[in-house]
């Protein structure tokens, strides 16, 4: 018995190990980077999205034209791809490499604006759309007023009536493309906002804005990133075909969908002048596409082990 007890002591009790104990180096962003990294698939897709677009502004520092300095030239006109013109010439007889690639970087910039502008104002109108119930009726009226009419019937006004140009789709697509954005955060924060610990939260006297940002905003984060992810390919199909139409930008601001709309008088003798620029915004929406779902699946916390 004695040779039994001398084999045990008794612990002392420490704080710092009990905490150490206790302690998890969980990181949520750590653990969405880990999911997503795992998808070979989605990992290559967006190696080929950032290379592309990284292409897009070295493509017209090693053209050997720029764009600003073209000058049409008839004599020119429909030259094939060769080694002075790599993708070949147009109907003016300019260097279709550095339009191209203008136009890529010009479809690429106002894709990537008005995500972002339709993330913020969608994600802060969602919030106070499913978090204030006096605000309900106003904003779903609203909603139904402005989802009910095509968007193209408001681009094809705005475009007539105010302008054309960068800046003024920009700000439109924003304007009218929050919606969905909007809904979907305010679905999930009337989910959300009765939970245990909002409750508690607000009888402990917390402010709304304080609930929304640390309570329910890091559980709409996968929501938000897929609404990124099918904003982008459907705002550069949106300008391409309102380009199409001819009431997308304006002449003076190349994009994939104006060189669409040029190319398709002449795409049957000269195909080249659409499949570059055709390439081009598939692989953009595509990978994006992607790349998006995978990320939103990533982001999902039921997702995290």
């Amino acid at each position: 018995m004695d040779k039994n007890t001398n084999l045990f002591r008794f612990a002392k009790y420490s704080a710092e190990e009990a905490e150490r104990s206790g302690y998890s180096d969980y990181s949520y962003w750590k653990s969405v980077f880990q999911n997503f990294f795992k998808k070979k698939s989605a990992v290559v897709m967006a190696g080929i999205f950032f290379a592309l677009v990284i292409f897009s502004i070295i493509a017209l520092q090693v053209g050997k034209y720029d764009y600003h300095e073209l000058v049409a030239d008839s004599s020119k006109a429909f030259i094939s791809p060769n080694g002075e013109y790599w993708f070949g010439t147009d109907n003016l007889g300019r260097d279709y490499w550095c339009q191209v690639w203008f136009a890529a970087q010009t479809s690429i910039k106002l894709a990537l604006i008005v995500a972002l502008g339709e993330c913020v104002l969608g994600v802060g109108i969602g919030c106070l759309w499913g978090y204030v119930r006096s605000l309900d009726r106003f904003f779903t009226e609203l909603y139904n007023v402005i989802h009910n009419v095509p968007m193209i019937i408001y681009m094809t006004l705005i475009s007539l009536l105010v302008g054309q140009s960068f800046f003024i789709m920009a700000a439109a697509m924003i304007c009218f493309g929050w919606l969905v954005m909007a809904r979907n955060v305010r679905n999930l924060v009337l989910i959300y906002r009765d939970r245990e610990y909002n409750l508690a939260s607000r009888c402990l006297g917390t402010p709304v804005w304080r609930i929304l940002l640390k309570n329910i905003l890091p559980y709409l984060i996968s929501v938000i990133i897929l609404r990124l992810a099918l904003s982008i390919p459907s705002t550069i199909a949106l300008e391409s075909t309102l380009s199409y139409l001819g009431l997308g930008l304006d002449v003076d601001t190349p994009s994939l969908g104006i060189l669409l709309r040029n190319a398709r008088s002449y795409f049957l003798d000269y195909p080249y002048l659409l499949i570059f620029p055709a390439a081009i915004v598939s692989i953009i929406t595509i990978t994006f596409y992607l790349v998006g779902n995978a990320f939103s699946d990533a982001a999902d916390p039921r997702n995290h082990v």
